[in-house]
């Protein structure tokens, strides 16, 4: 893993927007398109604030998520909603280009219309995560395994609330030609130094990753 520790969370989300957009460049002109999977939470919701500002062909860029809550579509807790009003409204991106998970079917129902909604986009240019003070990411938590088939799994039970969500597979996560995670915060402390000792949280399961921490988050 390459880990980079900065200052704080700000520090996390500038550094962030600039490896988004250099990914960007990267990827259009190799392909003419970008696809970027998001994260929820705070330090991503400051990335997409500074992301919107950026002068950038919105045209070519495909948007996913890397999981949802199962609530209803306009709910404050949703990662969508949270992406709505920090980046989608601020930019002229295509509608058809931002793929949102329709977690409000159910867990089950939308697992299964995401993963043929992303099929044709593997692999993800960039994803974006976070990492959980139990070392989750995505939906993805300690103690829960999902079939490896999968690219997106229904998940259940999750240890905090809503129960239910729908998440993104750690093959599906894993496939994508790059990972970066944003951590900062005191709390997330203790899950980094489990993952830099080589304990077996859900973040550390992914292959080699870009890791931007704040100060407060680092552990030696």
């Amino acid at each position: 893993m390459s880990w980079r520790v900065v200052a704080d969370a700000e520090a996390v989300a500038r550094e962030a927007v600039q490896h988004i957009v250099a990914d960007a460049k990267e990827a259009l002109e190799r392909n003419g398109r970008f696809s970027l999977v998001l994260a929820g939470g705070g330090t991503p919701a400051r990335a997409y604030r500074l992301l919107a500002g950026q002068d950038q062909d919105w045209s070519a860029w495909h948007f996913y998520f890397g999981d949802e809550r199962c609530l209803p579509v306009d709910d404050p807790q949703r990662n969508s909603v949270m992406a709505q009003e920090n980046l989608f409204r601020h930019i002229p991106v295509p509608q058809e280009q931002i793929h949102v998970i329709p977690a409000e079917l159910g867990a089950e129902a939308a697992a299964q219309a995401y993963e043929q909604d992303i099929a044709p986009a593997q692999p993800f240019d960039l994803v974006l995560l976070g990492l959980g003070e139990d070392g989750h990411t995505a939906s993805l938590f300690p103690g829960h395994e999902h079939p490896n088939d999968r690219l997106v799994v229904a998940v259940h039970d999750a240890p905090k609330p809503p129960p239910d969500r729908v998440s993104l597979n750690y093959g599906a996560l894993a496939a994508a030609r790059e990972r970066l995670f944003l951590i900062s915060g005191k709390g997330k402390a203790d899950a980094v130094c489990k993952w830099r000792a080589g304990q077996a949280i859900p973040a550390a399961r992914l292959p080699e990753s870009e890791i931007l921490i704040d100060e407060a988050a680092w552990c030696e």
